[in-house]
């Protein structure tokens, strides 16, 4: 049986923008970030639609999810970015995932299980460049090179690190870090290790840093249709633009005529002024649809806005549709995307939740029944 509130994932609009990745790309080899269920678009169907595209590679956070991949067919490298724990490392090796290593520590155990296993396992270094937040300090990554080339059963594939304000086009930062990646990987010449992928472009360094494509992007956001600095990333954005991949939608399953000066829901935050007409809608927080959107978000009905009212509560939601032709029980509302002429973005509901686009739809994405539409 379908569920009341139902999730949208265009495939077109992954295709598309993945395009639009891959012409900003130039030569260099795109790497999908797909964890977090594919930032709330479903981990399996994207990676499947961008293998169908030409993806080099895919990234995920942990190696559960690698191994998940791998189950589903995916072929590609899969790198493992931030969960590579000893508990984890015989799943990475079983499955052939490639660890994404910050320091030395590891080295010993995963060059027991590859040796075990009869392999040789390729390795990418992390290099904190800037971030701040994980990965190997510049001045000790010959040590970690020298490291890796020295234990059995491990090869270096890559190197990579991370951009922490690729999406302030205004900022020297990026700059930097690319400066500064660029600067400690050259020591690599000195070493006899082959080639080795270098990749630091997230969406915003693909989209807003020149110089940074290197080897390989690894894209994220961008693929889901959105631009890593928010709407203003969206208005600016030349042709082709990326196109929104999720749409969100819900029915009404009430219409209540109430009084002037009827408190609605918990704590009767919100008083009606005049005789209104309220939807109930079968959506709350449960849903992702946050607590803190009271007074704030507005839905889609029959093409046109109409204001959330009242608290919204765990599974319940309330629009006044006062205004608006009158809907009727069933018909569909939608809280994210498209209906008729209007349309509400990712973007537009992080400024009403105070967070980021990414935070949406992750939400929104994994807390509903999914499907892969046209």
């Amino acid at each position: 049986m379908e569920s009341l509130n139902r999730v949208e994932i265009s495939r077109s609009a992954l295709i598309h923008n993945f395009q639009v990745c891959r012409q900003l790309a130039g030569e260099a080899a795109i790497l999908p970030l797909v964890k977090a269920d594919g930032y709330g678009h479903g981990m399996i169907d994207c990676a499947r639609i961008f293998a169908s595209q030409g993806a080099a590679a895919f990234g995920v956070a942990e190696a559960i999810e690698g191994v998940r991949l791998r189950e589903a067919g995916i072929t590609q490298p899969i790198l493992v970015l931030v969960g590579v724990v000893p508990h984890t490392l015989p799943a990475i090796v079983n499955a052939r995932l490639t660890p994404v290593v910050p320091d030395a520590t590891i080295l010993p155990a995963l060059s027991r299980l590859a040796g075990a296993s009869d392999s040789e396992l390729g390795v990418h270094l992390k290099v904190d460049a800037g971030m701040g937040r994980q990965g190997t300090l510049p001045a000790d990554f010959r040590d970690l090179v020298r490291a890796v080339l020295a234990t059995p059963h491990l090869r270096l594939d890559g190197v990579m690190a991370h951009f922490p304000l690729a999406d302030d086009r205004q900022s020297d930062n990026s700059a930097d870090v690319l400066r500064t990646f660029q600067q400690t990987t050259a020591m690599l010449a000195d070493f006899n290790c082959g080639k080795c992928c270098l990749h630091l472009a997230n969406s915003g360094g693909l989209f807003y840093v020149a110089g940074a494509r290197l080897d390989m992007v690894r894209p994220g956001i961008a693929l889901y249709g959105y631009y890593p600095d928010g709407a203003a990333g969206a208005a600016t954005a030349p042709s082709p633009r990326l196109r929104p991949a999720m749409r969100y939608a819900t029915r009404i399953i009430q219409m209540r005529r109430v009084p002037a000066g009827s408190g609605l829901g918990y704590s009767h935050l919100f008083t009606t002024a005049k005789p209104s007409t309220i939807a109930v809608l079968p959506v709350g927080y449960a849903n992702g649809y946050l607590r803190n959107l009271t007074g704030r978000a507005e839905v889609l009905v029959g093409g046109r806005r109409a204001p959330v009212v009242g608290r919204i509560s765990m599974n319940l939601t309330l629009a006044d549709v006062t205004d608006l032709p009158e809907p009727q029980v069933g018909d569909e509302v939608v809280l994210l995307g498209r209906q008729g002429q209007e349309e509400i973005a990712a973007d537009e509901i992080a400024g009403w939740m105070e967070t980021i686009s990414y935070e949406v739809l992750c939400l929104f994405g994994q807390l509903n029944a999914r499907v892969l539409v046209d």
